[in-house]
């Protein structure tokens, strides 16, 4: 191997010059090293450090690229793995770390950056559009995280850096119990609630549809139910296909989110008896439009069977709440009351899982099941009992 070389600086200076093959990039881009050291010992030691790193597998090769680059990067390699939807909520989480830190070179990246960041998105951020002084939730800023840490593992693993910088940064326990005290929740519909609006809506045109949601479907669920997924014989219903939505104007129609997302589930008298008769209504309805009418074999369609999308359901569901003076919750909130029901109930956890479309039980629980005091009340009976008569033990 060739010994460094001796330069001379315009200054008189000495120094030693090496030039050292170190691999390729990312790009498969040869990439050679220049290192210029003070004596001929300092080169050569750094070129052997550089070699011995690399046989070993542990160099990392210098490299301008900042975190927002790497963000880019990392977004269309997820493109593999991942729906576009899936890609888009990502992209909107990071808004807020290329905002602050996409400048930063990757490899210049610090913990205490990321932990500055977090504590300041905690402290001061809002979702773009939201109301001044609103600011992002705690589950949300972690999930911010969540996307960091795994485009920076990645970061890693393609030997951009050496360590993830992003390991250790956590939301303070601080910041966790100031959200939980301060940050005002929707909370899903009781079952009375649940009662009322079934009970209100039973003579318009979308029951059907409508008591899909209210038996544990979510809204893009709904939307891509067709008439070939539902056996009116038997009472069964398939979940296969979804219809949601990108930015709330573009229809994207694909499976469903994960494999145990599609699944059948049998039909419950009402949904079952209401699917029956919108499908007659619906016949009706193409007679009566003729050639103005296109078959296009969703459920949920208007009276001219155009599909209609989870924002056309959304919207009608509000203003049927608000006509009967209930309080409005996102139909997606449905599935929190439908499977707290459903537990409450006894149904078995692996039956709880299936039903919602998850492969894990103590997800479904720890998601969509919170208890309230009221929920509670036979443990307060059985107390009564265990006290010695309840009613009379108050006399």
């Amino acid at each position: 191997m060739a010994e460094p070389k001796r330069v001379v600086l315009q200054s008189g200076k000495v120094r030693y010059r090496t030039v050292v093959d170190a691999g390729t990039d990312e790009n498969g881009k040869r990439i050679q090293l220049t290192i210029t050291r003070d004596t001929k010992t300092e080169a050569k030691a750094e070129r052997d450090r550089i070699l011995h790193q690399r046989s070993a597998g542990t160099f990392i090769a210098p490299s301008k690229i900042t975190l927002g680059e790497w963000l880019d990067k990392w977004l269309e390699y997820k493109r593999r793995d991942v729906e576009e939807t899936t890609i888009r909520t990502y992209r909107l989480a990071l808004v807020h770390v290329i905002d602050r830190l996409g400048h930063v070179r990757l490899q210049e990246l610090t913990e205490e950056q990321l932990q500055d960041f977090v504590d300041e998105v905690v402290a001061t951020g809002r979702r773009r559009g939201g109301e001044p002084g609103t600011r992002l939730a705690v589950s949300t800023v972690e999930g911010i995280l969540t996307r960091i840490k795994e485009a920076l593992g990645r970061a890693v693993v393609r030997k951009l850096i050496a360590v993830n910088p992003a390991q250790y940064v956590r939301v303070s326990l601080v910041d966790k119990k100031t959200d939980k005290r301060e940050r005002t929740r929707a909370e899903p519909w009781t079952v009375a609630e649940v009662q009322t609006f079934v009970r209100g809506i039973a003579e318009d045109r979308l029951f059907a549809p409508l008591l899909l949601s209210l038996m544990g479907l979510r809204p893009a669920e709904v939307c891509g139910q067709r008439w070939t997924d539902i056996d009116l014989e038997n009472g069964l219903l398939s979940i296969t296909v979804t219809r949601t939505m990108v930015g709330n104007h573009l229809v994207l129609e694909k499976d469903t989110k994960t494999a145990s997302g599609e699944r059948s589930l049998p039909l419950p008298r009402a949904p079952w008896e209401a699917l029956r008769r919108f499908r007659a209504q619906q016949a009706a309805e193409k007679l009566a439009a003729g050639e103005g009418y296109t078959d296009s074999g969703y459920v949920l369609v208007d009276e001219l069977g155009m599909p209609m999308n989870t924002r056309q359901l959304r919207e009608h569901a509000y203003e049927l709440m608000e006509s009967l003076a209930l309080r409005r919750v996102r139909l997606y909130d449905a599935r929190h009351a439908v499977l707290k029901a459903l537990a409450l109930a006894g149904v078995p956890d692996v039956i709880l899982a299936a039903w919602a479309g998850h492969t894990n039980a103590a997800f479904t629980k720890r998601k969509y099941v919170s208890i309230e005091a009221e929920d509670m009340r036979a443990a307060a009976e059985a107390l009564d009992a265990f006290h010695g008569g309840g009613q009379k033990a108050l006399m």
